[in-house]
């Protein structure tokens, strides 16, 4: 099946520039375009796009807002989210909103697509060392997340549910999981669907996230 996606950026030159870039990609076409967010959660709505790049730094309405918009709208669209500073506090809060991960704006044209396909899927953390980085330092300077809801949401995990939360934290693949536990491809995906069940979450990022902050993993 073909991915839909939609390009939020204020900026023509780089909309046009991953459009091009993205629709010369087998199984991947542009839908649409917005400047801000704003016009973001407006197209999303309209478009019912498969993946979002989302900027962070826009006018009328940020990335940031856009992104907990469209995900407390409850769709199917993944939000991938697109800056050029790669220890931007705001990418933090935006996987903390439910972006479903990050590109740094001078990635190649395999790796957007790469990135795209990835976030799409739903199958994986999308996880360059870049992303870890990010997601360990701000989790240090987060408040701790131990609190009632994130120790009960915790407790209800089995004893090999909590196991494979910690190595999708870790930005392991299913088939690396299975590998690590030996144990069926199939078994793990049926984990990670009762995780996210239990906790309340939308998506693997949601669930590297929630690990870290409630102290299940620790930052190196």
């Amino acid at each position: 099946m073909t991915i839909r996606v939609l390009i939020v950026d204020d900026q023509m030159m780089v909309r046009e520039g991953f459009s091009v870039l993205l629709n010369a990609m087998d199984g991947i076409e542009v839908v649409g375009e917005a400047v801000n967010g704003r016009e973001a959660v407006a197209q999303v709505a309209a478009l019912e796009p498969d993946v979002v790049l989302m900027d962070i730094r826009m006018p009328e309405m940020n990335g940031l807002e856009a992104t907990r918009e469209i995900v407390a709208a409850d769709t199917d669209a993944k939000v991938l989210v697109l800056t050029t500073f790669d220890l931007d506090e705001y990418v933090y809060q935006a996987l903390r909103a439910g972006a479903s991960g990050f590109l740094l704006k001078d990635a190649s044209a395999r790796q957007l697509a790469d990135g795209v396909r990835v976030v799409a899927a739903g199958e994986a953390l999308l996880a360059p060392s870049v992303t870890k980085r990010l997601i360990t330092e701000f989790s240090k300077l987060s408040e701790t997340r131990t609190t009632q809801t994130g120790s009960a949401g915790v407790s209800e995990l089995t004893e090999r549910e909590t196991e494979v939360l910690v190595l999708i934290a870790q930005g392991l693949s299913n088939a690396e999981i299975a590998d690590r536990l030996i144990i069926a491809e199939s078994t793990i995906k049926t984990h990670v669907s009762r995780i996210l069940v239990k906790l309340g979450l939308r998506d693997r990022t949601q669930a590297a996230v929630f690990a870290y902050e409630t102290r299940l993993v620790t930052p190196a």
